[in-house]
């Protein structure tokens, strides 16, 4: 399973089309590097998963009772607002003028690398986003979530 990370910036062209980076398309599965879903997410931000994660996201959204209300509402949202797309032949994705209003796309686009994801930020929600999330913030969510486990911090006797 790819695993991705990184960030890049790219510019978007007037026909809502920006060139999706190397660095991320290499990780994906050859037969899978010009397919993907993408998905308008919780934060204002867009999810991208290629096409073959995106068979386990959806394996997991099968799974879930439909008629367990919550279940049934995130289904609807989710899979509504997801578009199957193909990378052209300068790789490139075109957005859906949803999906640019959802992520505040206008003349730039920054793809992060968030494991099994792609997310794709404007350059302004993106700098919100981490406002909100402080040093402190992430130095505390870092020790909660994945421990002190000398390989991941620098708290270690030389």
């Amino acid at each position: 399973m790819a695993s991705f990370k990184g960030e890049y910036e790219n510019a978007i062209d007037n026909k809502g089309r920006v060139c999706f980076p190397a660095k991320l398309r290499k990780v994906v599965t050859p037969e899978f590097q010009d397919q993907y879903v993408i998905v308008i997410a919780t934060d204002p931000c867009l999810y991208v998963y290629p096409l073959d994660h995106w068979e386990e996201v959806r394996t997991k959204l099968s799974g879930l009772n439909s008629f367990n209300k919550t279940a049934s509402l995130l289904k609807r949202k989710l899979l509504r607002n997801s578009v199957d797309v193909t990378l052209d032949k300068q790789n490139r994705v075109a957005f859906s003028p949803r999906q640019m209003a959802h992520a505040g796309l206008q003349d730039k686009a920054v793809f992060i690398g968030c494991d099994d994801r792609i997310e794709i930020w404007s350059p302004e929600y993106l700098e919100q986003a981490d406002a909100e999330f402080t040093d402190e913030m992430f130095a505390a969510s870092f020790e909660a979530l994945l421990g002190s486990d000398p390989h991941l911090t620098n708290n270690h006797d030389d």
